[in-house]
């Protein structure tokens, strides 16, 4: 994804602006007008146009995106989160990876998030692909739950009650993605830091054996404002998140872009389209790569996606 004005974007994510919008369902708000604040610190905002401008620091506050009566079985209503992933700026660095794991206190066989190495024939050149749940719009993992451990919510995330899951396995043979990982044996998670009443919007907290888990989006991340570990932990802001009815995403350096017109500019895809399944995880073609594949391949670990310590 290109820069797009650079100056006080780090500061734009220090504040919490995570999807950068000057919008009433956004998580921050102009407080007034600020016309004539030339000479005070200020923060770049976008508005629900796309229009970039320059805000006062002191006339935007944080609002809470967590609304009263959450239930995670809902979502947040107004809210469509999607993800998009630029393949050109992936170097196979893993960072995303290992942080999903150890947000998620994965420690089975199968992290959640598989970086794959892929070319499409001798004559093309290789590169990495990041891959997890593509949440669906409509996914057939939910149409064949006899149980309604998988379901998707208002705002278009699909999540897992592992407190429902029966082991049945019925969702994980009707994704096209394979993406979900299955708990043969007990997890073996230790002890996990603040753990609170079981809720199903954080998945892997706990994983239990004999249910299926599977990448999240992150809803405990966002409830509190946040981005998804993912897009925080790369280095090369492969990944951007943020609200289709906003036309936002922001990488993990605090940089906003307007989702329509980055999708438009770089040709955006999503995967299997003509399943109809509809994903909210978008890709943008691997072209004027940034990172030397080769390179790459020295982290590269095959199947062997979950870090077992000694």
């Amino acid at each position: 994804m290109e820069e797009q004005h650079q100056p006080s974007k780090r500061k734009f994510f220090e504040l919490g602006i995570k999807f950068g919008l000057l919008a009433t369902a956004g998580t921050v708000i102009a407080t007034k007008a600020f016309a004539g604040e030339d000479s005070e610190e200020t923060v770049e905002l976008m508005a629900t146009d796309g229009t970039l401008m320059q805000v006062p620091v002191s006339e935007v506050q944080e609002v809470s995106i967590k609304p009263a009566g959450y239930n995670p079985r809902v979502g947040f209503p107004g809210k469509k989160f999607v993800m998009v992933v630029d393949l050109a700026k992936c170097k196979n660095a893993l960072k995303c990876q290992n942080a999903c794991n150890k947000g998620h206190y994965i420690t089975g066989e199968n992290a959640w998030l598989k970086v794959y190495k892929m070319q499409e024939s001798e004559e093309t050149a290789p590169y990495f692909m990041p891959t997890q749940c593509q949440h669906c719009d409509k996914p057939p993992c939910v149409k064949v739950c006899p149980v309604d451990a998988t379901f998707k919510r208002e705002d278009g995330i699909v999540l897992i009650d592992n407190e429902r899951c029966i082991g049945c396995r019925f969702c994980m043979a009707a994704c096209p993605y394979s993406i979900r990982v299955f708990n043969w044996n007990d997890p073996e998670q230790g002890v996990i830091e603040n753990k609170a009443e079981y809720t199903p919007d954080f998945c892997g907290e706990p994983s239990v054996k004999g249910t299926v888990d599977k990448c999240d989006f992150c809803p405990h991340q966002i409830v509190k404002g946040e981005l998804p570990f993912c897009v925080q932990a790369c280095p090369n802001d492969v990944f951007a998140f943020g609200d289709m009815y906003e036309d936002a995403v922001t990488n993990g350096s605090g940089e906003t872009f307007q989702l329509s017109k980055l999708l438009k500019d770089r040709a955006g895809h999503r995967l299997m389209e003509g399943l109809g399944t509809e994903p909210s995880v978008f890709y943008l073609p691997p072209v004027d790569r940034s990172g030397d594949f080769e390179e790459g391949l020295k982290n590269f670990n095959g199947y062997e996606s979950v870090h077992k310590k000694d």
